[in-house]
């Protein structure tokens, strides 16, 4: 049983026999450095230096035919002994062949030769010595039956046919060296074994002979280079229609491959050297149209060079934009839902203008829907579908489709979760301008129902109303109050409308529906225009009643204002609307005056004494409004007394206040103004006073 360190190449050696050992290290104890330091270069010349000569065998020579029989008998023994333990070993078997053709005994050679390919047949490289052997010493029939024998045996093997074919050639047999070109030819080689074929012909000016091997050629190998090959050999012998009909027939096989492209490019070319400017041209725009926009980079760069250097304005613009739209194609290809890129890519189609291909990417551009039903990712896909709409509408006039593409697109969006209220207003107002009043109701009508918005109820409501249909209008402030009840734009603007029609009753019924309602978005803006509303009337009454209401749910410092300048203006107004006779004019107006200075200085000193009494926490309201009555009393003029309000005035004074972490911890200090008021002040010296006597009292107590 052979062991498993046995190695087919040592014999009956193992690989443990023929290890090289190696002295054992030994172990350094001291690894401190030495005195002297030795460098690598002193190792190396000491170790050339006491290297020993090397021991050759004497020279032999044979002067005796007995002393060469004993001489050949010995060397073919070690050679007989060394093949029984390597068997497998080519180079032995090699040595041993060419040992007996130097001693010129080719039959022993011969058989040497014969037994080794017993061995391992399949081993090129031993019949390709062994035919060389036989080529060398000129034994030419022997070596034309070593080689039909090798090309028998390894048909896939090219360089075999290949030294086969050259000893042919060089010794003249052309017709042989044929016959073993078609013997592998039939075996279907690798194009260069193709090639080599017809370049034998042609170098003895066999033209049809090669023209038939590379229509052979082109059928068993139908690939791109094939055929530009053979149109090139066509096209070198001058044969310009020949050349023509093989990349014809090439791109009708062959123009829905991969490397396509290279044959179009060719084929150009070809043409362009013809000086066939126009079949150039059609060939480059077809190759664009059927080969893919990924796989074209190479053929858009020769056709922008071809139309620069042949053809005119626009054809170098057409190239160029071609150009373009490849680099678009690719974008969108990587990224079908980059709409930027879409967009980018629109506009480059309709700045040529070619409708059907602006159709086309549109199409394209809108069949990528977002993936998820979220708002944020249709914001700019659904301006694809607006600018397909606009563009049938106002460029290609074709009004039917532009319906559609609004009535897809409507039925595109998800209204249930989101909707857009531009395409509703959009598709409305294209219905107008058609004079299809009906139908933009209709979608009006549908987005209210569907989706209802603050867009769509204004737009709708300035379209009925432009129209003059108020009834309509009332239905559709119903509706919109009536979703949305909290919108305060809503009730104002409603009963504006109301009021326009001089519908005065209606207003007010509308203002204070609108003011009972629980929650409200802008409340300060709803009573604002309620009270406009009444003083614009002239319902002096019922706006203090109005001012009073408000004061009961708010404070503020502005109503508390707003309602003090009313007072203040209602004696302007007087003035203005007295129609007493000329004589008590001028007493009567000055009563009035009195009356108006009296009401609004009653509703300063009530602000006033709310913020002393109820909420004394807002000092700095409080002095705005004393500020804001001092103002008044200026401009009542010999009416108003600033004295009464200069005494209640606050002094403004600046303080600091620590400032804390929040481990409790004191980081600093900020500065901040405070007004103390005149109350306050006499507060403070009252404690003083207190906190004297106190201790006043406790010095007595202690002399005594």
């Amino acid at each position: 049983m052979a062991s498993k360190d046995a190695d087919p190449s040592l014999g009956y050696l193992t690989r443990k026999d023929t290890e090289v050992k190696l002295p054992r290290p030994t172990r350094v104890k001291n690894k401190t450095p030495a005195p002297i330091q030795i460098t690598a270069e002193q190792i190396l010349r000491e170790a050339r230096e006491r290297q020993e000569a090397e021991i050759r065998p004497p020279k032999q020579k044979i002067t005796d035919p007995t002393e060469l029989a004993d001489y050949r008998l010995r060397k073919r023994k070690e050679f007989e002994d060394l093949i029984r333990r390597v068997r497998w070993n080519q180079s032995v078997w090699i040595k041993y062949a060419q040992w007996e053709e130097s001693q010129k005994d080719f039959n022993r050679a011969r058989s040497v030769w014969e037994r080794a390919l017993e061995v391992d047949y399949r081993n090129h490289t031993l019949w390709l010595k062994y035919a060389e052997v036989e080529m060398k010493n000129k034994f030419i029939n022997h070596a034309r039956n070593v080689w039909d024998r090798a090309v028998t045996l390894l048909p896939r093997v090219d360089q075999l046919w290949y030294k086969y074919i050259h000893m042919e050639e060089m010794l003249g047999n052309v017709a042989g060296a044929r016959q073993i070109f078609e013997r592998w030819m039939s075996w279907m080689p690798d194009q260069q074994g193709w090639l080599s074929y017809i370049k034998f012909e042609l170098r003895y000016n066999e033209v049809e002979r090669a023209r038939a091997i590379y229509e052979r050629f082109v059928q068993c190998h139908p690939k791109v280079g094939a055929w530009i090959r053979y149109a090139k050999f066509e096209m070198k012998n001058g044969e310009i229609v020949r050349a023509r009909n093989v990349y014809e027939r090439a791109v009708e096989k062959l123009a829905d491959e991969e490397d396509a492209e290279q044959l179009f490019v060719a084929f150009a070319e070809f043409e362009e050297r013809c000086k066939e400017t126009e079949r150039a041209r059609c060939i480059y725009k077809f190759a664009l149209d059927h080969i893919p926009k990924g796989s074209a980079e190479d053929l858009y760069r020769k056709f922008v060079a071809f139309e620069k250097q042949y053809g005119d304005k626009e054809g170098i613009e057409d190239a160029i934009v071609g150009k373009r739209r490849f680099q678009y194609e690719d974008e969108v290809r990587k990224n079908p839902l980059n709409y930027d890129a879409w967009f980018d890519y629109i506009r480059l189609e309709e700045s040529v203008g070619n409708k059907g291909r602006i159709r086309e990417v549109y199409e394209r551009a809108i069949a990528n829907v977002p993936p998820a039903e979220e708002k944020r990712y249709w914001q700019r896909y659904i301006y694809l579908w607006i600018n397909y709409a606009l563009y049938e509408e106002l460029d290609a006039g074709d009004m039917e489709r532009t319906r559609d593409v609004y009535r897809e697109c409507l039925k595109l969006i998800p209204h249930e979760k989101f909707s857009f209220a531009k395409i509703w207003l959009l598709a409305a107002q294209f219905e107008i301008r058609q004079l299809n009043l009906t139908g933009a109701r209709q979608i009006l009508g549908n987005a209210i129902g569907k989706a209802p918005k603050d867009k769509i109820f204004k737009k709708y409501i300035e379209i009925e109303l432009q129209l003059g249909n108020i009834d309509r209008c009332r239905k559709l402030y119903e509706k919109y109050l009536e979703w949305a009840p909290e919108n305060c734009y809503a009730w104002s603007k409603y009963a504006e409308l109301e009021r326009s029609l001089a519908e005065t009753e209606r207003a007010r019924a509308i203002f204070e529906l609108a003011i009972t309602q629980p929650a409200l978005d802008m409340p300060e803006l709803l009573w604002k225009a309620y009270i406009d509303f009444e003083i614009s009337e002239g319902e002096y009454e019922r706006t203090r009643g109005l001012y009073e209401r408000l004061l009961d749910r708010t404070k503020h410092l502005k109503v508390w204002i707003s309602y003090a300048n009313f007072e203040a203006s209602a004696m302007e107004e007087n003035d203005e609307s007295s129609d007493l006779p000329q004589d008590g004019v001028e007493e009567y107006n000055h009563e009035a005056k009195k009356e108006c200075v009296q009401r609004a200085r009653r509703v300063f000193e009530r602000a006033v004494n709310y913020y002393r009494t109820s909420a004394p926490e807002l000092k700095e309201e409080r002095a705005m409004l004393l500020e804001e009555w001092l103002k008044t009393e200026s401009s009542f003029g010999e009416l108003g007394d600033i004295s009464v309000v200069q005494s209640k005035l606050p002094k403004k004074l600046k303080k600091r206040k620590q400032i804390t972490s929040e481990d409790g911890g004191v980081t600093g200090y900020e500065e901040y103004f405070d007004y103390v008021f005149p109350e306050e002040n006499q507060a403070t010296n009252l404690k003083i006073l207190e906190a004297a006597y106190k201790w006043k009292k406790q010095k007595i107590t202690s002399d005594d």
